[in-house]
């Protein structure tokens, strides 16, 4: 018995959020994501999972689950342990559907670690002496409700924030200065507009942000304008981090030419999993560019894995893992624990030691697809 993929399973898995999830391109009400679970012949089982996102990646759950169908049938057969080639035949499949191809992704590293017996981050080659701290999201709101939301978040302990801006800049700088009033001085702020801002008005409401001790602005323009992104870096008294204009590392090379930005975020839902974030961690590496691992809706599933990863390179020194303790309902066994100030704890276990309860799949629609 080998590790040829004998069996795979596909699980949409929507999940109500505690409250609306707010940004530049609207609310969201529920986590709608997809579980794939991938066993070989030999007995191993790999976990993996993905949240698309309409307005970024283009994939909603409904259409993950389709072309998971395609990939499903191509990959049954193939070797588990051969990550190159079962990444490149997905390419093959079907063009960008970045999102659910990184479901399988995991699902592919997590098998291959829990093979050699390694936690994920070991097995990709990465050191453990490092402190993982998430911050916490501020949605988009009016000024004085997302101060609220600040001081609440500052009083259960959490000591990083993020605000989600990019709705009309001058609104935005009432936001964070009221914001800026009612947690104090001493809080880290960093900030995303989510493409909501115009070129000139990027550049208007970054200087003006100055004085409230920002630690770095994502995706400011439109990711269809990145030509102009050198341009507001240029003005931008605030670095300024590429994400949405940052999905694989042919972005990231083509963003590290033009001196677009000063660090990248990267989601495996946009890069299509861990086999093109390395590659992306290596161009950051020698271009000496900061680097954040964020994530979408993801349950424990997708952000044990982005931990691992984060494991991997000195500069990933930005950690945005905050969205699985907005789920009304935590599906998952063991992976990442989420400790005191928004620390993360990584699992000594094979693999991302992740799983999903079994209690909850019985609970789900299920797709098999067999050799």
């Amino acid at each position: 018995m080998g590790t040829k993929i004998r069996q795979i399973e596909i699980y949409p898995s929507p999940i109500p959020l505690k409250e609306p999830f707010i940004t530049s391109l609207g609310p969201v009400n529920f986590a709608e994501n997809v579980l794939i679970i991938i066993r070989t012949e030999n007995g191993l089982t790999g976990t993996g999972e993905c949240s698309p996102f309409l307005p970024i990646n283009g994939e909603s759950m409904e259409t993950a689950v389709v072309v998971a169908r395609y990939l499903a049938r191509a990959l049954v057969g193939q070797d588990a342990l051969a990550i190159d080639h079962c990444m490149q035949l997905m390419d093959r499949v079907i063009y960008g559907n970045t999102s659910i191809k990184s479901a399988f992704d995991i699902a592919l590293y997590d098998l291959a670690a829990r093979h050699e017996n390694l936690p994920l981050y070991r097995f990709l080659g990465g050191e453990k002496p490092k402190t993982i701290q998430t911050d916490y999201t501020v949605s988009l709101k009016d000024a004085v409700s997302m101060a609220e939301d600040a001081q609440k978040i500052q009083r259960n302990g959490f000591q990083i924030l993020k605000v989600k801006l990019g709705n009309e800049g001058k609104k935005d700088v009432e936001r964070i200065q009221k914001i800026r009033e009612v947690i104090g001085p001493d809080m880290p702020i960093r900030i995303d507009a989510n493409q909501g801002w115009t070129t000139e008005e990027a550049i208007h409401t970054l200087k003006a942000l100055a004085p409230y001790g920002i630690q770095h602005c994502e995706e400011p323009i439109p990711r269809w304008n990145y030509m102009e992104l050198p341009l507001v870096r240029r003005e931008s008294p605030i670095p300024i981090m590429a994400d949405e204009s940052c999905f694989d590392h042919h972005d990231a090379a083509r963003l590290i030419r033009l001196n677009a930005c000063d660090s990248m975020n990267i989601k495996l839902g946009k890069s299509s999993g861990i086999y093109k974030a390395l590659k992306i961690i290596r161009l950051a590496e020698v271009a000496n560019l900061r680097l954040q691992i964020g994530g979408f809706l993801e349950s424990r599933i997708g952000f044990s894995a982005s931990a691992h990863l984060a494991l991997t390179s000195k500069q990933i020194q930005y950690f945005d893992f905050d969205t699985p303790l907005m789920f009304t309902e935590d599906p998952v066994e063991g992976g990442i624990e989420y400790k005191e100030s928004g620390l993360i704890e990584i699992p000594e276990l094979p693999g991302t030691g992740a799983t999903i309860r079994t209690s909850y799949l019985k609970k789900l629609n299920k797709e098999i697809w067999k050799g």
